[in-house]
């Protein structure tokens, strides 16, 4: 089964390589709540880029820990527009394993609407 390019989570956006992601640690602005951490840095591109930092201490089962990839990436997908120009990284805490999708889109929401904001204001 062939899947649909729209689909996808293309590689322009996403953090790859150890020396993105340490940029973004480096002097990342963040975002917490009980559910992720958002460290978001201007990457002086015109579009969004994204790396997941997905602990195995904070989530044991390999199969949880994809399902939270899985709907961080979902949520970064619908976003990216408005995240452009923003590198992004994004960890997860130890509630998040026992959370339920529809709880971390709206976390998710609201870090992306936290992101969108702050960088307006730099940008003026």
């Amino acid at each position: 089964m062939e899947r649909s390019s729209a689909y996808r989570f293309p590689t322009h956006n996403r953090l790859l390589d150890a020396r993105s992601f340490a940029r973004v640690f480096d002097k990342a602005t963040r975002s917490r709540d009980q559910l992720f951490t958002v460290l978001y840095r201007d990457n002086e591109l015109d579009f969004a880029r994204l790396g997941l930092a997905i602990s195995k201490k904070h989530c044991k089962k390999a199969v949880d820990r994809n399902r939270i990839k899985r709907v961080i990436r979902e949520s970064f997908r619908h976003h990216s527009a408005d995240l452009a120009g923003l590198d992004v990284v994004v960890l997860n805490q130890l509630a998040t394993t026992a959370a339920r999708n529809p709880a971390m889109f709206e976390s998710l929401e609201r870090h992306w609407r936290r992101c969108t904001r702050s960088g307006e204001s730099g940008k003026r």
